[in-house]
């Protein structure tokens, strides 16, 4: 057996895993919290380990990795009602003041690179992963109760998947114009513009599907399922490319090698870095129109 059937074999097998633990994760709230937040710890564990690689720079990686754990479940504590009160974040404030001030004693050669690369990473992998309990946790319309439902968040990464597979599919086969040649060689318009088609006609049948009989989980009509999708789309290639410049200045091809034949946590929720926290901006966004 040669080296590339090995590889993609074990890229199947791992993809395959990859997205059953994902799916699954999504059919329990609780479990859902949980998956993230260790998907959170270790996106920020691996992000710290890269940017402490560059020369002067010494990020505190445990806690940096506690920090952005806790933000996650405090929110998503905040957003169940577990913690009504905003004390909740009161540790994590305390825990980033900590990073600041610790720079006055470690005697950097450039605290300021270390303040920037460390707030970096909450606000690019903590934040944004923090929002998935904004989309599965639904206030009810009286503002009395909370509910779950894991249609929405689910469907991000679905429509992630389905972008992926659509702009290679198409892309392979009429990729002529490159997308982002500076950073991302391999990305064309027409790859781009398939994984949006695809995506979007899914995304119409599922806002077709959720409205039948006039009853609707996620209180979106099939526009807004469409809208839905091409959002997914548009800020999922954004977080690809983003991702790509990050390891293009780092000079790195893969961000790790957890995940065998995929690369690191940051190459596999490259694209949901940037696509969750825009999802919720267009949610919130309809409901004031």
């Amino acid at each position: 057996m040669t080296n590339k059937v090995q590889n993609l074999i074990t890229r199947t097998i791992t993809g395959a895993l990859f997205v059953t633990i994902m799916v699954v994760g999504f059919f329990s709230p609780r479990a859902m919290v949980a998956l993230f937040a260790l998907i959170t710890g270790m996106a920020v564990w691996e992000y710290t380990g890269l940017v402490n690689q560059r020369e002067n720079i010494k990020v505190n990686r445990f806690i940096s990795t506690i920090a952005g754990v806790y933000f996650f479940i405090a929110v998503a504590a905040f957003r169940i009602g577990i913690a009504t009160n905003f004390v909740i974040f009161v540790p994590y404030l305390l825990t980033i003041v900590y990073l600041f001030i610790s720079e006055l004693y470690l005697k950097q050669k450039d605290p300021i690179n270390d303040w920037a690369y460390t707030m970096l990473g909450q606000m690019y992998i903590a934040l944004p992963f923090s929002m998935i309990n904004i989309l599965g946790f639904e206030v009810s319309a009286n503002g009395n109760g909370i509910s779950y439902n894991m249609l929405i968040p689910l469907c991000v990464f679905i429509f992630l998947w389905l972008n992926d597979t659509g702009a290679y599919c198409s892309g392979s086969l009429f990729g002529k114009h490159k997308l982002f040649p500076r950073i991302s060689p391999a990305k064309s318009w027409e790859g781009s513009i398939g994984g949006g088609i695809l995506v979007m006609i899914v995304a119409g049948v599922i806002g077709y599907l959720t409205n039948e009989n006039g009853a609707s989980t996620s209180h979106l009509s099939v526009i807004g399922w469409i809208g839905l999708g091409l959002t997914v789309v548009v800020f999922g290639t954004l977080g690809d490319l983003v991702e790509s410049l990050f390891k293009r200045t780092l000079n790195i091809k893969d961000s790790g090698n957890i995940l065998p034949g995929h690369g690191g946590m940051l190459d596999r929720f490259d694209s949901s870095l940037m696509a969750i926290p825009a999802v919720v901006i267009y949610l919130y966004t309809i409901q004031i129109f």
